[in-house]
């Protein structure tokens, strides 16, 4: 029996990478050997961002916070130990939205955290 080198199960593996290759530069975009390893590697680096996605989140939302602290009088890390104390649990990225949206509700959260370390 002959060896089948236009089946179906080939040439639509092959469209599968090429299709996720579509746009990549060069050769990595039409040839399949290249897409291959293009796509391949491209889909480890999206794995491993979606996972640094949330830590550099969180790094904005701490940087934005120890700005609007400081505008209040206290530094960052103060903020937070004033809030652990005060037994106020707020997560970051709400804290750094209420800093942003509502500068009222964030002072009263400040003012609460100064309080509790006696500052």
């Amino acid at each position: 029996m002959s060896r089948a080198i236009d089946g179906t199960k080939r040439s639509n593996r092959r469209k599968k990478i090429l299709k996720l290759a579509k746009g990549f530069r060069g050769r990595r975009g039409t040839n399949y050997k290249a897409a291959r390893d293009a796509v391949t590697q491209a889909l480890s680096d999206a794995y491993v961002a979606r996972r640094d996605k949330k830590g550099d989140m969180r790094s904005l939302w701490i940087s934005r916070l120890n700005a609007a602290c400081r505008e209040q009088g206290i530094a960052y890390s103060r903020f937070i130990d004033g809030l652990t104390k005060a037994n106020i649990k707020i997560n970051r990225k709400a804290l750094s939205n209420m800093a942003i949206e509502d500068p009222v509700a964030f002072k009263a959260v400040v003012d609460a955290a100064k309080k509790a370390i006696g500052a």
